[in-house]
């Protein structure tokens, strides 16, 4: 099968190359999934995981990518809630080979059934950016119909999700970015936006939730605004800066199939919307890890033809 991979850690971006490699195995639990589409983060290539696996033994050439939407082909031993011929989406392990390739080996409990009417790109577009921002928001920060939220990057991948969501929840929503992310965070349903490069972060005042996606200076500005008993949720680095009266908290996101089929249905009724930038096929996956110009959304991979 085709795949894009990596092996050179020196290399960055610049070792990924689209290879041959041998059809997956499905060990005790996994399913094979014919990928359709793939969704990747660009630094993942800095992840421990994408060179060893978890005893730390070196695992290259590996296979990048841990979004995908596809089709069961095959089942392992043991496997069940899934049958082959199934539409699926979700995410794979850190530590194992992953979505930018024709076929991937995937731990069953990681990927969610997928309704007919949400196509493979969309699909692809959701597993980490909406998996992330839900934990965020409501399993880490505890957000409260009422309560007011700050979201950095609020036109991002992450970001549009969470400022969507939110909005749903009944929470006044702040959102952040550039300049030109006002109007895409203000369709996506934030009641106020905050150009960072322009505008004082500080003159926001107190909220009840900060959900950075950025890290750094950013960050470490952003404690000040929590208010006491508040959360800041962070997915960019460990806090080392806490708010003075209120909880910090940084998290890896985790798979649960139950959120993801919550999160199709919700694509499904038209109440959330993940952000789609260029669809690019496999065999420019290499260019779109260091694309030419800045674009709004989430890149996708498709693999395959719907």
């Amino acid at each position: 099968m085709q795949a894009i991979t990596v092996q050179d850690r020196e290399a960055g971006a610049g070792g990924l190359v689209l290879a041959e490699l041998p059809h997956p195995h499905a060990a005790e639990n996994d399913v094979i999934v014919k990928v359709h589409a793939a969704g990747f983060t660009p630094g993942e290539l800095d992840w421990p995981g994408t060179w060893t696996d978890r005893a730390g033994r070196d695992r290259t050439p590996s296979v990048p990518g841990h979004e995908l939407s596809g089709v069961v082909t095959e089942l392992g031993y043991g496997t069940t809630g899934l049958t082959i011929g199934q539409r699926v989406y979700g995410l794979t392990d850190w530590a194992r080979n992953g979505t930018l390739a024709q076929y991937t080996a995937v731990e069953a409990r990681n990927l969610a059934p997928l309704p007919a009417d949400v196509d493979h790109v969309t699909a692809a577009a959701l597993p980490i950016s909406g998996l992330t921002a839900w934990q965020a928001l409501f399993d880490h920060a505890h957000l409260q119909t009422g309560q007011s939220v700050l979201i950095h990057g609020a036109a991002g991948g992450v970001g549009s999700i969470a400022v969507q969501l939110a909005r749903a929840a009944g929470a006044q929503v702040i959102g952040t970015g550039r300049a030109g992310d006002r109007d895409t965070a203000l369709g996506l349903g934030a009641h106020a936006f905050v150009d960072l490069q322009t505008e004082k972060l500080e003159d926001i005042g107190d909220v009840d939730v900060v959900f950075d996606v950025i890290g750094g200076e950013i960050l470490e500005r952003s404690t000040a605004l929590v208010r006491p008993g508040g959360t800041l949720v962070t997915i960019a680095e460990p806090v080392t800066v806490h708010p003075c009266d209120g909880r910090a908290v940084f998290f890896v996101v985790e798979p649960d199939r139950v959120r993801l089929s919550d999160l199709a249905q919700r694509v499904r009724d038209g109440r959330l919307k993940p952000i789609i930038g260029d669809v690019r096929p496999l065999t420019e996956a290499v260019a779109a890890f260091t694309p030419a110009k800045r674009t709004h959304g989430k890149t996708i991979i498709r693999v395959a033809e719907d």
